[in-house]
This record gives C-alpha cells, sequence and structure tokens, in this order.
C-alpha cells in the first residue's frame, strides 16, 4: 500500500510503498476514507534529531476516519465494512482517566510505550490503518468522513478547551480567538453553539477572517500591537473572560495576556513556542487561569461528531490525494490552507 512517511529528519515526508498491516488480536484494521494533516505534524518534523522522540520511518497522519477492513480474534465491538473515525490520543484503558474516556490524560500511556496513530505509531496518511483497539473507534453514523477527519484533532481540540472554560461564558461575557485557521474557524462555530458569547477573532491573514465571519464571529480584528486594547475597548475596558490561543506564539500571548479579563482564562492550544509568564508581578490580572489542553475524551469527539451529524459545525476543507500531501504539507507551513487540508488516500 502507498503510505507518507516521515524517513529522515530534517527531509519532507515522502509516498512510499509498505505493507498492508495485519490485524493482530484485539486490533482492527481500516481502509483510510480520510485523513487530515495538522500543524503539530509540521511541529513534529521540525523537531531536531537529538529531541526527536519516535522511530523512523513513521507513517503520519492523526486525524483519520475509514471503514472496517479486516479485525483480530476477539474482536466483536465493530463489523466489516462499518464507518468508524479514530480517537488519536490512546491511554492504557486501566487508569480511571481512561475508564472515564479521557484517555488523553492517561498518565501511563507514554511509560508504557503507548502512542498515538501518526505521532510514534504509523498513522492514517495511508491506504490503510492498523487501530489498537475497538474502544478507539466512535461511528460516524452518516457524517462525511471528508468533515470527520478533520473533526477527530482540529474540532476535538477546541471542542474540549471550550468546555473547561464553559462556566465563564454566560451571556454578557466575550471569548476571544487568536488564530482562525484549521482549529480556530471550529472553535468559533463551537463557541457559538454552545455559548452564549461574543466570539471576537483576531488574525493576520484578511482571507482567515472573512472565513471566521462567515462561520460565526461577531467581531473579527486583524492581529497587530493594537489588538488587544480593541478588545478592551469592546468589553468596555474589562478584558474577555475567556482568550484561546491557536497559535501560541510570543506575540500572540502577549495579545492573550493584555485581553483577558479578571479571573478569566487564558488557553494555550496552538504550538508557536511562545511562554506566558503567570503569578503576582507578571502582569496578567488577579485570578487568571492559564492552562495547555491536550485533544479531548472520547465522550467529547461523540459530541463533536454529533454537533457535525445535526449541521452546526463543519470544517472548511481543502482536499489532496496521498500524492499530493507533501506539497499540501508545505502550503500548510506557508500559511496558504484556509481552514483544514484532508488527503483521500484512495482518490
Amino acid at each position: 500500500m502507498k503510505a507518507l512517511q516521515y524517513r529522515r529528519v530534517g527531509h519532507a515526508p515522502e509516498v512510499v510503498e509498505v505493507p498492508v498491516p495485519e490485524p493482530g488480536p484485539g486490533q482492527v484494521l481500516l481502509k483510510v476514507t480520510a485523513a487530515g494533516l495538522c500543524h503539530s505534524d509540521l511541529a513534529v518534523m521540525g523537531w531536531p534529531g537529538e529531541q526527536f522522540p519516535y522511530a523512523l520511518p513513521m507513517t503520519l497522519g492523526h486525524e483519520g476516519v475509514g471503514s472496517v477492513a479486516a479485525v483480530g480474534a476477539g474482536v466483536t465491538a465493530v463489523t466489516e465494512g462499518e464507518a468508524v473515525a479514530v480517537y488519536g490520543p490512546w491511554g492504557c484503558g486501566r487508569c480511571p482517566q481512561c475508564a472515564e474516556g479521557k484517555e488523553n490524560c492517561c498518565p501511563y500511556a507514554a511509560g508504557l510505550g503507548i502512542l498515538p496513530p501518526g505521532l510514534g505509531w504509523p498513522g492514517a496518511l495511508a491506504e490503510y490503518v492498523l487501530v489498537d483497539s475497538p474502544r478507539h473507534l466512535v461511528p460516524l453514523n452518516g457524517v462525511d468522513p471528508v468533515q470527520a477527519a478533520p473533526l477527530t484533532d482540529a474540532g476535538l481540540t477546541p471542542h474540549h478547551a471550550i468546555r473547561r472554560s464553559l462556566p465563564k461564558l454566560l451571556p454578557g461575557s466575550t471569548a476571544v480567538v487568536i488564530g482562525v485557521g484549521g482549529l480556530g474557524h471550529l472553535a468559533v462555530q463551537l463557541l457559538r453553539v454552545l455559548t452564549p458569547a461574543r466570539v471576537v477573532a483576531v488574525d493576520m491573514s484578511k482571507e482567515k477572517l472573512e472565513l471566521a465571519g462567515k462561520v460565526g464571529a461577531h467581531e473579527t480584528l486583524f492581529s497587530d500591537g493594537e489588538a488587544a486594547a480593541r478588545i478592551r475597548e469592546l468589553t468596555g475596558g474589562t478584558g474577555a473572560q475567556v482568550v484561546l490561543d491557536f497559535v501560541g506564539a510570543e506575540a500572540t500571548l502577549a495579545v492573550a495576556a493584555a485581553s483577558v479579563a479578571v479571573a478569566g482564562d487564558v488557553t494555550v492550544v496552538g504550538l508557536g513556542g511562545g511562554t506566558l509568564a503567570v503569578g503576582f508581578g507578571s502582569g496578567l490580572p488577579f485570578e487568571v487561569s492559564a492552562s495547555f489542553p491536550y485533544w479531548g475524551s472520547r465522550t467529547e469527539l461523540m459530541e463533536v461528531l454529533e454537533l457535525a451529524r445535526q449541521g452546526a459545525v463543519s470544517a472548511h476543507v481543502e482536499t489532496f490525494t496521498l500524492e499530493q500531501a507533501p506539497k499540501a504539507y508545505e502550503r500548510l507551513h506557508a500559511g496558504d490552507i484556509n481552514g483544514r487540508a484532508v488527503v483521500l488516500p484512495h482518490a
């Protein structure tokens, strides 16, 4: 089968031929219908060799959906041909966090060598992908696979982040979304469907701000030295109750710190390499909470797919063949993808 692999540190990923995996006991083989590209892939491929934690070559793709092609011994929870989405942050399956479906918070996964698909385990940017357990599969039940693929991360991650702040997103509140690309444009939609908050989108791209407005942002602001002041002005000087930073660079975190309200939340999702100073004397308002959430729970993925099924959330996507995927990564790196890039391995 064909697969997109990261083979050498510092080099572009390549489409190569690899054997189709066979499911062992308890495992499920999927024929991949669609797989999303993510900025976190670029971050991983940007790590220097001495810091690279995974074995190479590595098949990329942590946003995957497909149909069940074969099952290993003992698997009865799914049937051949069933359309499913892959839940990515795999855990041990036995601890209290995993028992609640919060495998993204499993404290034992790393120590046991359990890795997500596309981030250590062979990923979904291939014609077939092997899933370690049927518990990591969520039925699509009619959701378009091209839509479902990015929702497994680009939808799940902001959904998880927003749910953490729901008690603060009351009528009259303001939520700021910094960076309205692949995750941010979905965050705008999720904020609109889950909360009564006013949504302010901030970005440096006119095209992305236009998309944010189309999908529901009440206000769109160009990300410059005046962005925080304009947010303060929009909120009568108090600032935003929740600031979600999907960039995570020094400049965007400075905007977040300068625009959050007293007792507000600053949630850092982006992998831009910036740092946020916290504590007395940091410049943050009193009682601000800062967090950096990781992916989301299996239950939350079910919720995101249900919102898509209802038509409440829709990813803006551009599709590519597997052979086009290396160029798609180049465009993603250049900021030339508006929304989310999705690869169709069998196209």
